[in-house]
């Protein structure tokens, strides 16, 4: 078993480190540049065509990709602490918290990633720039959102923290690199923030 992994400020290979840092569990890994564009070329797209990390590869040749289903693959293994839910409804939650993350905000912020950060330029031609500035406004609409569900409970989940938690973490501090604080006046947001970076797993 390998991991390729990206380091910062890539947010999807952190949430893999952070997911096994939470369950300590160890697992090989090999590093792919993204500076360097190593996941855009061989040998790394033998790996994933796609020519996106993570990617998680088995002695016998298969190949997992995408952050949360690596995780889920882990979570199956190790099931202790519990970090995709318990019970059917809560499971299920944490599921559509995720899938908000990634939505509403990943995707708008992503958009704004490709099209005017210099560090895209290279591997997204043309990058349209005016569109992906466009995106700004829809990311911190975003954080509003977010920001409003965690007024009175720690966690997204309530009391436990989760993939979902840690899907925002990463997320929350991609948009910083990307040029996009968390505003000032998010205080629920911001004081779950705080929490979550307080996570020795959020060095990982």
């Amino acid at each position: 078993m390998l991991f390729y992994d990206s380091a910062l400020p890539a947010p999807n290979p952190r949430r893999v480190r952070i997911f096994l840092a939470e369950k300590h569990v160890r697992v090989p890994m090999a590093q792919i540049s993204i500076p360097k564009a190593e996941h855009k070329a061989e040998p790394f797209l033998a790996v994933n065509p796609l020519g996106q990390t993570p990617a998680l590869t088995f002695d016998d040749g298969r190949v997992l990709t995408e952050s949360v289903a690596i995780c889920r693959y882990f979570e199956i293994l190790h099931p202790d602490p519990p970090m995709f839910g318990h019970g059917a409804h809560n499971i299920a939650e944490i599921d559509m918290w995720t899938r908000r993350i990634e939505l509403r905000l990943m995707t708008p912020l992503s958009m704004v990633w490709l099209h005017t950060h210099p560090w895209t330029a290279r591997i997204v031609q043309p990058q349209y720039t005016e569109f992906g500035e466009s995106q700004r406004p829809r990311v911190l609409a975003a954080m509003a959102e977010f920001d409003r569900a965690l007024a009175g409970r720690d966690w997204l989940d309530g009391e436990r923290y989760t993939i979902a938690d840690i899907v925002l973490l990463t997320t929350i501090d991609f948009a910083k690199f990307v040029g996009i604080a968390m505003p000032d006046d998010l205080e629920h947001l911001r004081a779950w923030h705080a929490r979550a970076s307080a996570r020795p797993s959020a060095q990982a």
